[in-house]
């Protein structure tokens, strides 16, 4: 791959400078000077016009489910009951109808997310009796064809339970052995209604088979406090510090202060991590006590226009602004944590040790006419340039 230069940008709203590209990664960061920004013609490889545009990382989708979503399809009203266990059964009773999982409404959706900027994925797939391994190999040619230089890391998804649909956990781990890189579980408690035998289940795969663990955890208050403890003493069991995951966690929010530093301490111990969809029903996570503590958090956006709701256009930086008013962020470091979460903090959610404007880094961009990040995430302006590992692949001279 050829040297690249990204010249005249700000990034992360500084000083205009020019990003330096070698085979796909971040090479250097310089500041530019009056005569780089006039493009002089003394820099070997391609150059790429920045035109002064704020540059930040590409957006880290770390909770998705790109199996799911009908998007490109007529549209389909929702029918279901409310709540996990009604939505599943929707979802169950109607998928086949639509033919989901499916190559081209993935790849319909996998396109519109790149063109606002995510090009890195941790995807939820839906293992069970009904699919069995299928919605794996469509999520994987979707993002392939798409454009190959996307990341995507894979969870292995019970959406309809673990121990109550016997077969599912030998499917679980198969998936593990046939490539999957963590294996998910669903609310232990309340769907299995067994959490210490699901996540003794789960916990034993993932060791055996050497992956991680992301686990839904929609239960609120002490049953979902108590699922908390049981993860995060499984995970210093096993010595899986840094390769546990818990998704949603609502209990998080909405137990009393105390608690909540109590859980967050157990999970900074613990080396466990979070991901949030920014829901607008549930109490906001403490995020600010989350981060003091070192946890890491990822931003993601569940599903997209499914059979569990109609809802979500995939646009990243909008949904950093709506978990920035969510949290009643208003300060301008709070706003760039925001922009944070969704870039660079979720780079360990997709197996990268960074994701960054920095040398070292993979050259994953995002080039918008924004004052700064501020501005960007409050009002969401149109993406005007997308970059993969150095290619333009949306905006002027995109191939």
């Amino acid at each position: 791959m050829s040297r690249i230069v990204l010249r005249n940008v700000r990034p992360w709203g500084g000083d205009a400078s020019d990003i330096h590209v070698d085979n796909g990664s971040i090479v250097a960061v310089e500041r530019a000077s009056a005569t780089t920004v006039a493009q002089a013609p003394d820099v070997r490889g391609e150059v790429v016009d920045g035109r002064g545009l704020l540059a930040i990382p590409s957006f880290v989708n770390a909770h998705a489910h790109l199996d799911k979503s009908w998007w490109g399809k007529p549209w389909v009203s929702y029918a279901g009951e409310s709540g996990t266990q009604g939505r599943i059964a929707h979802e169950r009773a109607h998928r086949g109808e639509l033919g989901i999982p499916d190559l081209e409404s993935t790849v319909a959706l996998v396109r519109e997310l790149v063109r606002t900027g995510t090009t890195a994925f941790r995807s939820h797939v839906d293992v069970d009796l009904g699919v069995g391994l299928d919605g794996i190999q469509v999520v994987r040619e979707a993002v392939a064809a798409v454009d190959p230089g996307l990341a995507l890391t894979v969870v292995a998804f019970p959406q309809d339970g673990v121990l109550r649909r016997p077969g599912v956990l030998d499917l679980l781990d198969r998936a593990a052995a046939e490539g999957a890189d963590l294996v998910g579980g669903l609310d232990p408690a309340s769907i299995d209604r067994d959490p210490v035998g699901q996540l003794d289940a789960l916990f034993d795969l993932a060791e055996r088979r050497g992956v991680g663990l992301d686990i839904h955890l929609h239960d609120s208050g002490e049953l979902g406090a108590f699922q908390f403890e049981l993860i995060v003493e499984r995970t210093k069991a096993t010595g899986m510090s840094g390769r546990v995951t818990i998704a949603h966690g609502f209990a998080l929010g909405d137990v009393p202060p105390a608690r909540q530093r109590d859980l967050v301490e157990r999970l900074a111990d613990a080396g466990v991590s979070l991901t949030t969809v920014a829901p607008i029903t549930a109490s906001p996570l403490p995020l600010d006590m989350l981060r003091n503590a070192g946890v890491p958090v990822g931003l993601g956006t569940d599903g997209i226009r499914d059979l569990w709701g109609p809802f979500g256009d995939g646009d990243m930086l909008r949904l950093a602004g709506t978990l920035a008013r969510l949290s009643g962020w208003r300060y301008d470091e709070d706003l760039r944590s925001a922009v944070e979460i969704a870039t660079c903090a979720g780079a360990g959610f997709v197996g990268r040790t960074a994701h960054d404007l920095a040398p070292g880094a993979p050259a994953d961009m995002v080039l918008l006419d924004a004052e700064n990040l501020q501005d960007a995430v409050t009002r969401a302006p149109s993406r005007d340039t997308v970059i993969v590992g150095g290619r333009v692949v949306v905006g002027p001279g995109a191939r």
